[in-house]
């Protein structure tokens, strides 16, 4: 009888130990860059009472954004902050998920059921003028399917995850992927902008940013920067909107499988729980607990806060993350397309909303 022991196999340990210490310089960036903001909104507000002067006040978002973008866009980011900075995605579904603690499951079903309404209608709308205005710039077919989803239902996260399940070029998500951040980048200033030029209400305002802006941390971005209230709704609203990947996409691997041109797909419920976004049940179940008592109010303090640090690192990220250079060399037409389809989308859904707060008053 053998005596020799079996040896632990440390080396998948050991290598997610180091992928977690590669990540710790992008972290610690991004941490930095948006205590950065909050620094600078604080101090430019103490600097104004102090001198009695009436400054604006640019909130840390916005700070946050900027630094982040001057960074990026004039010495870069080397590589050793890259996947520690790529972890804001992950920051902002913490956000989200932490964010349930400021919503009890009344507040959720009593805008929810309108928002549903609103999304479904967007995301038919959208796709259908995504899809027609592609093919009138004879984009390819693929690129067309890309955009659209894009743009009518979660920006990079429904193009990644289109782009696997119909077999798609990986220039032709590139494309896609440019198109949806540069005009991410713009919403941010334009949004509230115009929200305050409308006089929207934190209520309005923050259903129309859910509904069009795509990625969901310009959304959160977008909201934050109108008000905190804002902010809040269009992160529920655009909660709800994500809710819809894995139906769409599990739509247009059919439609180009149909076609030859894609992997069909055996199991359709296996395939909508692979693209169901999951930081969505976890909204849900901290709302739920909240809602039930679960709480205390010094929890729901503590998570509050823990969700705000959540999203001042996704806001860092990003800045942090567009490159405006990378953008200009992915191509005009996917661009006019991009931009063409959002004005309209943006414009479409003021008037959705519009509409629905003078009959139902959001």
């Amino acid at each position: 009888m053998s005596n020799t022991r079996a040896v632990p196999d440390t080396s998948v340990s050991s290598g997610a130990f180091a992928n977690l210490l590669g990540m710790l310089p992008g972290v610690l960036l991004l941490f930095v860059v948006g205590y950065a903001g909050k620094f600078l909104e604080q101090f430019i507000a103490r600097y104004g009472k102090t001198h009695h002067l009436v400054l604006p006040n640019i909130e840390y978002v916005l700070w946050a954004i900027l630094i982040g973008l001057l960074i990026s866009n004039t010495v870069g980011v080397p590589k050793i902050f890259r996947s520690g900075v790529a972890t804001y995605e992950f920051w902002l579904k913490l956000g989200i998920v932490l964010l349930g603690a400021r919503f009890l499951m009344g507040d959720i079903m009593t805008l929810g059921g309108l928002a549903l309404v609103l999304v479904f209608v967007e995301i038919i709308l959208a796709l259908a003028f995504m899809t027609w205005l592609g093919k009138r710039f004879r984009l390819a077919p693929k690129l067309v399917s890309l955009l659209s989803v894009g743009a009518s239902v979660c920006g990079v996260s429904a193009i990644i995850a289109t782009q696997g399940a119909i077999d798609a070029d990986e220039e032709d998500s590139s494309y896609a992927i440019a198109a949806i951040l540069a005009l991410g980048a713009v919403s941010l200033f334009l949004f509230p902008l115009i929200g305050h030029a409308l006089h929207l209400s934190d209520q309005a305002y923050g259903v129309w940013t859910g509904l069009a802006v795509d990625n969901t941390a310009e959304t959160a971005a977008a909201g934050a920067l109108y008000s905190d209230a804002a902010g809040k709704v269009a992160v529920l609203v655009k909660t709800c909107r994500n809710a819809m990947i894995g139906f769409v996409v599990l739509g247009y691997a059919i439609y180009w499988a149909s076609k030859g041109q894609a992997s069909g797909v055996e199991n359709k419920a296996a395939f909508l729980w692979k693209k169901f976004p999951k930081f969505v049940l976890g909204f849900l179940l901290i709302s739920t607990l909240a809602s039930v008592g679960f709480f205390s109010k010094t929890n729901l303090v503590a998570l509050g806060n823990l969700s705000r640090w959540a999203f001042l690192l996704t806001f860092a990220g990003v800045g942090l993350r567009t490159s405006f250079r990378d953008l200009s060399k992915q191509g005009v037409r996917p661009l006019m397309v991009g931009v063409i389809g959002e004005v309209v989308i943006a414009v479409m859904t003021l008037a959705l909303v519009w509409g629905a707060d003078r009959a139902f008053h959001l």
